[in-house]
């Protein structure tokens, strides 16, 4: 059955999930067949024994379109706007984004030097969210929390 995760609680390694069926399945991460961490909102694809969940995997197609998406968003970004610190703002790193935006507007002062560096590493990063999957753009950037590089 498919359904979403409700709720996780880490230190009780217990959670909530809402089945499609509108009920809703009590789960221990014992069941938790995924390679990566549970998290709330995450689609799933589960067993339903009784009010309980087994078997618990993530739903791959929900995290690809997802991760494609800001895979996407983000490399444009980086490319178009990486200098201002943009695709840092759209991925949730407010202070790396702000990091940029100063440094690239105060880099005139400085014969352009530290705006010219910025707008390397907005290339470079760029470049990296292009080449990365999209799950492992999904795990590092957008789960994870990997500001740079």
């Amino acid at each position: 059955m498919k359904g979403s995760i409700l709720d996780y609680q880490p230190d009780s390694r217990s959670g909530v999930i809402s089945g499609e069926d509108g009920q809703r399945y009590q789960f221990d991460a014992s069941q938790w067949q995924g390679s990566d961490e549970i998290s709330a909102g995450r689609s799933i694809d589960f067993v339903a024994n009784g009010d309980k969940a087994e078997s618990i995997y993530p739903d791959k197609a929900a995290v690809s379109n997802t991760a494609s998406t800001k895979k996407i968003a983000a490399a444009l970004l980086a490319f178009f706007l990486g200098a201002f610190g943009a695709h840092k703002f759209y991925l949730g790193y407010t202070k790396q984004g702000i990091i940029m935006l100063v440094v690239f507007l105060l880099g005139f002062i400085m014969l352009g030097l530290p705006s010219i560096v910025i707008g390397i590493i907005a290339f470079v990063e760029f470049v990296i969210y292009l080449t990365k999957s999209d799950d492992e753009f999904d795990r590092i950037y957008v789960q994870g929390v990997r500001p740079w590089f």
